[in-house]
């Protein structure tokens, strides 16, 4: 497992892009690229990018499952990132629900198995 010290989780988290894929992933446990491009209207490079940082810096883990490689929260993050990412979705709670909506009226979504990240 990488550590993770402050400075280099702010440096990963300091990204809106990437701040925003990692709480809404928090928020749904697990996404697949494709929802995220979606959910915040970009391009898939450009969401591919930046989650192979959040997963370099160790935040995310990520499962491949046929086509599909699904992310979540990387296993077992101390309990300071933990608070430190429940504070971040409180402060962007209206922002994460309006992203939330706009998954949820995606057509053709991935079918979840039982197995998460």
């Amino acid at each position: 497992m990488i550590q993770l010290d402050p400075p280099r989780l702010f440096k990963c988290l300091g990204d809106e892009t990437r701040l925003t894929l990692t709480l809404l992933i928090r928020c749904e446990q697990e996404l697949c690229v494709c929802e995220m491009t979606h959910a915040l209207e970009e391009s898939q490079p450009k969401v591919s990018r930046h989650l192979a940082q959040l997963r370099n810096c160790g935040l995310l883990s990520d499962r491949r499952d046929g086509q599909w490689v699904y992310y979540c929260l990387a296993p077992a993050l101390p309990n300071w990132i933990e608070d430190i990412l429940k504070a971040a979705q409180q402060g962007q709670a209206e922002r994460l629900a309006l992203l939330q909506n706009r998954l949820a009226s995606m057509g053709n979504r991935p079918e979840r198995r039982l197995t998460m990240c």
